[in-house]
């Protein structure tokens, strides 16, 4: 009943309207200037089908963790982009912490700084502890969950765990050098309506704004044109009027990177992509990397090695399906052995600073071994 009120009397003008003060453009801008150019992935170790297999105890793999993320330093990335979930932090607040802690050791040790993501609308909303599901042949993603479960949007019995749990994280590291930036709500609106999400979104901003953390928060903008899916316009706007750093999903051409990056410079704060490769949508390291070293454009694609989560596989693909020749996400195998040779080069090469003319490079066309 709370949620249907606070649905019904939100102002129209509070979808564009900070819910408290952002930073400054000036403090954004120092820094990243501080920072520097980040570059990286979305990060879930290649044994862990969805969040909570990565963070649980009994599954949680910081062997395969320390693996993997030195192939990331390897090729120069210095951020993840990582997803939490509130239930295993519900079943064992100290526990889940520790585990953190441990991640965030590894991930600095490679020199990797790290974007948590508290929140996500995407995928099944069904999340239960315990053994998690095997991934399902062909199938992208079969196992990713949502964050709060669907139902719990609309539950306020639930929001004070929710809220509970993002103080205590952010509280936690707040100070934190190691955690570069928060991202508080990954694809809000992607599995319900605008005006559903809207209000637990607005205390989600409000929580991590009251605890004043000293790293900038964002929402990452994933819809950039109102005809891409209609009625989403007041909540990205909302989304952007809240973010420190203008954060953002590109998975279109060089063309459609090139608009975007023009659009969102108008706001005069910092820029990071945190999703980008597709490579059936043109959309590659040879043609997106280079353009963003130049534009000072953060870069963190999805998926550093393809695993449990089978993201290589394209959206919508048959269930069963063989392995693709042109891989969707994903840089690395498991043992390390790269989807393809060129682009590690690429990838390498721009880390590096080294001039690498996209204009020129062939991005990749079908699978290498």
């Amino acid at each position: 009943m709370r949620a249907l009120l606070l649905t019904l009397l939100l102002p129209l003008h509070l979808h564009a309207q900070q819910i408290a003060p952002t930073w400054t453009v000036e403090r954004a801008n120092d820094w990243y200037d501080e920072l520097g150019w980040v570059s990286g992935s979305n990060f879930n170790p290649s044994s862990s089908v969805n969040q909570l297999e990565m963070w649980q105890a009994a599954t949680f793999d910081s062997a395969g963790i320390e693996r993997e993320l030195g192939y990331a330093e390897e090729v120069g990335f210095n951020i993840m982009r990582v997803y939490l979930h509130y239930l295993p932090w519900e079943a064992d607040a100290e526990g889940f912490k520790r585990r953190i802690d441990t991640y965030l050791d590894i991930a600095d040790r490679h020199g990797i700084a790290t974007m948590f993501v508290l929140f996500d609308n995407c995928w099944y909303g069904d999340a239960e502890l315990g053994e998690q599901p095997e991934p399902i042949p062909g199938l992208h993603n079969s196992g990713w969950l949502q964050c709060p479960r669907y139902a719990e949007v609309f539950d306020t019995t639930r929001w004070g765990v929710l809220e509970a749990y993002t103080r205590d994280i952010i509280d936690a590291y707040r100070d934190d050098e190691r955690v570069a930036i928060w991202d508080l709500y990954n694809e809000p609106g992607a599995n319900h309506r605008p005006y559903q999400i809207t209000p637990l979104l607005t205390e989600v901003i409000r929580w991590a704004r009251e605890e004043d953390p000293s790293q900038p928060l964002t929402l990452g903008l994933w819809v950039h044109q109102e005809k891409h899916k209609p009625g989403m316009q007041p909540l990205m706007d909302l989304m952007r009027a809240n973010s420190d750093v203008i954060t953002f999903h590109q998975y279109g051409s060089l063309e459609d990177l090139k608009q975007r990056v023009s659009d969102y410079a108008s706001f005069g704060r910092p820029l990071i992509v945190t999703e980008y490769l597709a490579r059936g949508n043109a959309n590659h390291f040879a043609t997106h990397l280079p353009f963003m070293r130049e534009h000072n454009v953060g870069a963190i694609n999805w998926g550093l090695v393809t695993g449990k989560t089978q993201t290589m596989y394209a959206w919508g693909s048959p269930l069963g399906a063989p392995e693709p020749e042109l891989w969707h996400h994903d840089i690395f195998r498991a043992d390390g052995t790269p989807f393809a040779a060129q682009e590690v080069e690429v990838i390498r090469a721009v880390n590096a600073g080294e001039a690498v003319d996209y204009l020129r490079v062939a991005p990749v066309a079908k699978r290498r071994r």
